[in-house]
């Protein structure tokens, strides 16, 4: 497995429209041995659109990847200072995120 052990944030931003390209990738992170932890912004969080509801991701991703997706300030914040993860992808990524 070519990515046992590295642990891999993956961070969800509102671009509705693609969540559904991201939740194949994350499946194939999680196949190659990759340790996913999924963090959701508010609006990923909350909205239901017409590409799917907000518990129904949130549901679909503690299924591929073991975890509850992160989803506030208080249980992402220790990510940085205490070294949780090997890599952080933000995807997919509004024309806003900064």
């Amino acid at each position: 497995m070519l990515l046992q052990g590295i642990k891999v944030g993956l961070a969800m931003t509102g671009s509705f429209c693609t969540i559904g390209k991201i939740v194949p990738e994350i499946e194939k992170l999680v196949s190659e041995g990759a340790e996913v932890f999924p963090i959701l912004s508010n609006i990923v969080d909350e909205i239901d659109t017409r590409f799917g509801t907000a518990k129904d991701l949130k549901d679909k991703l503690k299924a591929i990847t073991g975890k509850d997706p992160m989803t506030t300030i208080k249980e992402v914040e220790p990510i940085g200072p205490k070294g949780y993860l090997d890599v952080l992808v933000i995807a997919p990524c509004t024309g806003n995120t900064h």
